[in-house]
């Protein structure tokens, strides 16, 4: 049972269900219904879609989600982002509206389902971590950017195309005159709602004596005003006939089965951008779901979690979907609403099922305008430049690197934003673990305590070096380590003794192994004595296996201060400010 519980979580919390979480399950469900129906089909619209792609999709991956999921609070379903990298990988295949698209959509949502859910069996959650996130942050950044300007040609009614900024301007200004003035009164009008919805309208309900929790369910309510308003008045003045951009009949139906397209050449088309969606959606998801689990002490399993999405991507392939993920704002909201396990997901997908069966038609005259603005306004909250600020602040090459994202993406795409992110994110690492920090140390006057002397009054014997290394020895960085020392020795020829601290060295490769063996016959060739102190135990015993400490011509010592005491002779200490 143990190990089906770790598979299938629903056997976890399932056990303990009661009537108190089924009441917060259901209005939580409740809520993110209403906030998920114009949502979704405005993200089906950001994905090229037709508006059902986005209901289709947010029903089965939700339910298949709130079995093999672990977050308690998490609402899967289309986000901005995968949408934006949807149609910029999908869009490259095919042609918007055709069948060829639609098929190529569903079969990004399978390569991506297998892969996170590959992930999640060999346990490779780890591998987001190699996504920095001042990247992330500057990706994501430059994705609210790109998705805000590319729904300006909605709110002006003409036609555009692009996938950078450079070319969605261009398209834009070039179609300015085609501009349809009822549709950007309507767009305006929306935008300016639905940011007053967000910024000040649960205050104004308050102020009219509503309660903090009606008014906050109005509050989430609002997008669905301004999608109700503005299709009453399209409908009422026949707003279309001049021009106005309408949703137009979407079907009246649950979601279809499915089969995503299995061709060799399309899906090695979509093998590079499926893995991107993969980890740009795991990492978005396992960050919200973590952030929301800490603040009710409850803990989230990331293989676990890739296995739940996975599942999620599978069943929107087969369902009429597109590749799906956790959501930021809609599970804030669902957390917010008080839902108590992942079954407020699952009602959260009945919701949506009576509406795509009850409801469809009611939005027949919904103008993409009032989509397009739903889009505008939810993606502006993602674009966060101060990010820039505070990586020029605190580190120049995080700042190169959010900048570098940033400009990327803007200038050649979220495909090429993405890779440069994952590939900058990773040069950052290499670059830094290739240079370890190695400070020289002195002890401490009155302690057995060692630190830098470029920071602290520490004694120091000019026949002692002795060096700090603060980062695992690798292959990359070995030979650093050699240059630093053999650059120390030219500069002091009292020198009899090179002491090396390895209290924060966790690993010594083979490679590095190499290096201090041939670093130790050089420094006996120059009749130095090569000593360790504060060798881990993990370390020591590697070291151990081969015939290193057999050769090394000084000694393992278990503190450094026994090192200090046994080498130092009567030769004056100096001391170093």
């Amino acid at each position: 049972m143990p190990d089906f519980r770790r598979y299938l979580p629903i056997l976890d919390w399932g056990r303990s269900y009661d009537k108190t979480a089924f009441s917060n399950d259901m209005i939580a469900a409740v809520i993110v219904t209403i906030m998920l129906i114009p949502q979704s089909l405005a993200y089906a619209m950001l994905a090229g879609l037709p508006p059902e792609a986005g209901l289709y999709a947010s029903i089965v991956p939700i339910l298949l989600y709130a079995v093999f999921g672990t977050s308690r609070a998490l609402a899967v379903g289309p986000v901005a982002v995968v949408s934006l990298m949807t149609a910029a990988a999908v869009g490259q295949i095919a042609e918007q509206g055709t069948i060829g698209y639609a098929a190529a959509a569903l079969s990004l949502a399978l390569l991506s389902g297998l892969m996170l859910l590959a992930m999640g069996i060999f346990r490779l959650g780890f591998v987001a971590n190699f996504l920095s996130h001042p990247v992330i942050a500057g990706f994501i950044t430059a994705s609210g950017i790109l998705i805000a300007v590319s729904q300006l040609k909605h709110i002006f009614g003409v036609s555009a195309s692009g996938h950078t900024l450079p070319e969605i301007v261009h398209s834009l200004w070039t179609h300015l005159g085609d501009t349809n003035v009822i549709t950007l009164v309507i767009g305006i009008i929306a935008i300016a709602f639905l940011f007053w919805v967000r910024l000040g309208m649960k205050d104004a309900l308050i102020k009219l004596g509503l309660s903090n929790s009606v008014a906050g369910v109005l509050t989430k309510a609002g997008p669905v005003a301004a999608v109700a308003v503005t299709t009453m008045a399209v409908a009422l003045f026949r707003l279309d006939e001049s021009g106005v951009k309408i949703v137009g009949s979407v079907p009246q139906s649950l979601p279809p089965l499915t089969m995503p397209a299995l061709s060799p050449d399309l899906l090695q088309q979509l093998l590079l951008p499926a893995a991107l969606i993969t980890i740009i959606g795991f990492v978005e998801s396992i960050s919200v779901a973590q952030t929301l689990a800490a603040k009710k002490r409850q803990r989230i399993n990331p293989d676990q979690e890739l296995i739940g999405l996975g599942a999620a991507n599978i069943g929107a392939a087969f369902t009429g979907g597109y590749p799906v993920t956790g959501g930021f704002a809609r599970s804030v909201v669902n957390y917010d609403a008080g839902a108590e396990t992942p079954a407020a997901g699952a009602f959260t997908a009945i919701g949506l099922a009576i509406a795509a069966l009850a409801l469809t038609p009611l939005i027949y005259f919904l103008p993409t305008a009032t989509l397009a603005a739903t889009i505008i306004v939810a993606v502006l909250g993602l674009v966060d430049l101060s990010i820039l600020k505070h990586a020029w602040t605190y580190n120049r090459a995080d700042f190169a690197a959010v900048l570098a994202t940033i400009l990327l993406t803007l200038g050649f795409g979220v495909e090429a934003g993405v890779s440069a992110g994952v590939i900058i994110s990773i040069a950052m690492h290499l670059f830094r673990t290739s240079r370890p920090h190695v400070a020289e140390v002195g002890l401490v006057p009155g302690t057995q305590h060692f630190r830098n002397i470029k920071r602290h009054k520490v004694e120091t014997d000019p026949e002692i070096l002795t060096l700090r290394v603060d980062e695992a020895l690798w292959f990359a960085n070995a030979r650093f380590l050699e240059d630093q020392i053999l650059d120390r020795l030219t500069k002091d020829c009292a020198l009899k003794h090179v002491i090396l601290m390895f209290s924060a060295v966790n690993q010594v490769d083979l490679s590095a192994l190499e290096t201090l063996e041939a670093l130790n016959k050089r420094l006996d060739e120059q009749g130095i004595k090569l000593h360790l102190s504060e060798v881990k135990g993990p370390v020591m015993d590697r070291l151990q296996r081969a015939h290193f400490l057999e050769e090394l011509t000084g000694k393992v010592y278990l503190a450094q201060y026994d090192a200090w005491r046994d080498l130092h002779d009567a030769t004056p200490i100096k001391a170093v400010s």
